[in-house]
């Protein structure tokens, strides 16, 4: 397993908003895809393709931080990039087809975001190997190759510190975990938030409730469902409900809204990027620092580095982390930081599942 060397000083030059910048050019469907795709040209040889998971960008979590990431490298490295994205039900030669579009687009390095396009990545990869590819949050062995760079974080350690602000902020010892879809990665944020939630209160009640199974991903980009689980956890005593459920988590911050309690959010800093009128519910987020991934891949693409293999962003590379926007969690920082401090030195060693 190869983890993340050196990733402090790109964690510190990645740190920037979540919305979208610079232009782009033309908005065009790439022959053979099933999502929407926007090109944007550049003046560089430096071209990279994006296929974004269910949501695409705009889903102001897990997509819009790999979106991050791609608008940085296009700011600061002079890439030119297309994007495509991925529709909900789709088949697997959807997805195989979204990436050999733009593959044929004249887009050699290739970014597929979410384990979703693990076997498309796989076998894409194989069909083109002088194209360099990278996918976020898969380490199996259907993606594997000698041209992908798998890009996987620890967001059970994320999602401990998190579950920890959760129980020393709740006043009914009762909280909640809602998971977009019950995947072997979404059981990494449970598993996480369970464990520091008990590390601070060993009786504390944990509800859990996943939107939805595979096949169906909709549980990622499903305000309504999310809205109705978080719904039934505040009417049913919890008053601190964490979302590990992409676009869905939308609905959980309009639950908390309208029941007066706190939310977590999660990937992205969400108490900057969800509407305005939700972010005063936004406890902290979970951050998964997806865009400092992408634009590592890209650097060491543009410098002639690249490493195939499963790099690993954790705590100590900075790849996670939970934050403090809106000051609500400033009275237990130093709690949270002691926490995180004994998970980087190996004194708690946080669970997966």
């Amino acid at each position: 397993m190869r983890h993340a060397t050196k990733v402090a000083s790109v964690v510190a030059a990645a740190a920037l908003g979540l919305a979208a910048c610079g232009s782009s050019t033309g908005n065009t469907t790439s022959p053979g895809s099933t999502g929407g795709s926007t090109g944007a040209t550049g003046g560089g040889s430096l071209k990279i393709g994006m296929a974004y998971d269910v949501g695409g960008r705009g889903d102001q979590s897990f997509n819009d931080a790999a979106a991050a990431g791609l608008d940085k490298a296009k700011a600061e490295l002079g890439a030119d990039v297309k994007e495509a994205s991925a529709v909900n039900g789709e088949s697997e030669s959807a997805r195989k087809d979204r990436l050999q579009s733009l593959i044929d687009a004249g887009y050699n390095n290739i970014v597929a975001v979410g384990f979703a396009y693990a076997k498309a990545v796989g076998e894409t990869a194989k069909a083109n190997p002088d194209v360099k590819f990278a996918i976020v949050d898969d380490a199996s062995p259907d993606s594997a190759g000698p041209n992908v760079d798998q890009i996987t974080f620890a967001e059970e350690q994320g999602s401990y510190l998190v579950g920890a602000a959760a129980a020393l902020k709740s006043k009914t010892n009762h909280i909640g975990f809602i998971g977009g879809v019950q995947t072997e990665l979404i059981k990494k944020f449970e598993a996480g938030y369970k464990a520091g939630a008990k590390a601070v209160n060993p009786n504390i009640k944990i509800d859990v409730k996943y939107l939805t199974q595979p096949p169906d991903f909709s549980g990622f980009n499903s305000v309504d469902k999310g809205k109705a689980a978080a719904d039934g956890m505040y009417q049913g005593g919890a008053d601190v409900v964490y979302h590990a459920a992409g676009g869905s988590g939308g609905g959980v911050f309009t639950a908390a809204k309208s029941a007066g309690k706190w939310a977590i959010g999660v990937d992205s800093d969400q108490a900057k990027t969800a509407p305005a009128d939700v972010r005063d519910v936004i406890l902290t987020s979970m951050i998964k620092k997806v865009d400092v991934g992408v634009f590592d891949f890209i650097t060491e693409v543009k410098n002639g580095a690249f490493k195939a293999g499963n790099k690993v962003f954790d705590l100590k590379a900075g790849g996670v982390d939970y934050a403090t926007t809106g000051g609500h969690i400033d009275d237990i920082k130093s709690k949270l930081d002691d926490y995180k401090q004994k998970i980087i030195s190996g004194e708690i060693t946080v669970p997966k599942s």
